[in-house]
């Protein structure tokens, strides 16, 4: 029975055993259901206005994995992550509309998919540039470049040069039935959750498995300790720069989604608070930890959106609560932030821990 239910019966014969996803048959259960509550539950029982509100959740998860790439494995600061998720989605947009694709790829529906790998990269290529000043600053230095990698790239190459492209002002618009993979037409607010679901899956699972490689190895003991880590052989240069790669990759892959939730793509879209809103995701959630990034981004959505219903029956009594309801989202985050640092600086992600471990030890939860 302990080999079942119990992680504390399990004797490992060898290291693939040791490092399996799931170790128990319980917990192959719990997985399974997890997914087809995601894939399965949310998009078929839930309204569209839920299913938005997942869609807007798995976005927010994908940026923040990025982040806490940088932030929680690496211990690389940063403050300018909307700038990637920008490139990313531009990038993704100017192939699908103004690259001459060959007639065989449009009709088929590759355009887009081809469009999202690019895009990761392109993301990719910009976060390292940026990257290369950590290789000799750190801290409240490095906060500051990747602060200005926010503005040049944001207000000033998309803004003002980008965005004027093709004469159409501010904003790119796609027409109906262009985000397309092969015969499926991502159009309504299912299709969108769907692709959400399936791009935020693959991207978990190729940073669990990153972290649990040589590359994610280094980045932890980066953190810890670069000098140590230095002493030890590791080339910190190559694997900060790797990791600003690879959360610029993930940081592309959701700009290039969020192409096909927008009506029409502008700046306005990644300004410098989504940056911060993202930090703040991974604070809540927990630094260094995978789920944190997906706890703390249904916190941080979910209470905005049940904030935002109450204030609703509440604009009958205060007809300007509507229009300053951003200046209270701004407020709520704030007071998020503080609360948590303060009472629960470890994150949900550790009370969700402590939950498992005293379930998984009951009745002998010492």
């Amino acid at each position: 029975m302990s080999s079942v239910w119990l992680p504390c019966g399990d004797y490992h014969q060898n290291y693939a055993a040791d490092q399996g996803w799931w170790q128990t048959r319980f917990i192959k259960g719990k997985m399974i259901l997890l997914l087809l509550t995601v894939f399965v539950g949310i998009p078929l029982f839930a309204g569209e206005y839920w299913v938005s509100v997942g869609t807007m959740v798995g976005y927010t998860a994908m940026g923040a994995l990025g982040v806490q790439l940088l932030i929680g494995y690496s211990g690389l600061l940063t403050l300018g992550h909307a700038a990637f998720i920008a490139v990313g989605a531009y990038t993704s947009t100017m192939l699908i509309l103004q690259f001459p694709w060959p007639h065989a790829l449009m009709d088929s529906g590759l355009a887009y998919p081809i469009s999202i790998i690019v895009a990761g990269i392109a993301a990719g290529l910009w976060s390292v540039l940026f990257g290369l000043p950590s290789v000799k600053v750190k801290g409240f230095y490095l906060i500051l470049t990747t602060m200005a990698a926010q503005f040049i790239t944001v207000d000033f190459i998309l803004t003002q040069y980008i965005s004027q492209i093709g004469g159409r002002g501010q904003a790119f618009s796609l027409p109906p039935g262009t985000i397309r993979i092969g015969p499926w037409v991502i159009d309504n607010e299912r299709s969108v959750y769907y692709l959400m679901a399936v791009l935020l899956t693959l991207m978990v699972i190729v940073l669990a498995n990153l972290l649990r490689s040589k590359p994610g190895r280094a980045w932890v003991a980066i953190r810890d300790n670069d000098i140590a880590a230095e002493a030890l052989g590791i080339n910190i240069v190559w694997y900060k720069l790797l990791a600003f790669f690879v959360a610029g990759f993930m940081a592309g892959i959701a700009g290039a989604f969020w192409v096909c939730n927008t009506a029409a793509l502008s700046p306005e879209h990644f300004q410098w608070f989504l940056s911060l809103w993202l930090v703040g995701v991974i604070l809540i959630g927990g630094v260094g930890s995978i789920q944190g990034a997906i706890f703390g981004s249904i916190f941080m959505v979910v209470v905005m959106e049940l904030l935002q219903m109450a204030a609703i029956p509440l604009a009958d009594y205060w007809p300007s609560l509507l229009m300053d309801f951003a200046y209270i989202k701004d407020m709520a985050f704030g007071l998020a932030i503080c609360a948590f640092l303060i009472y629960e600086p470890n994150g949900l992600a550790y009370r969700w821990w402590q939950a498992k471990n005293y379930f998984n030890l009951w009745p002998f939860s010492y």
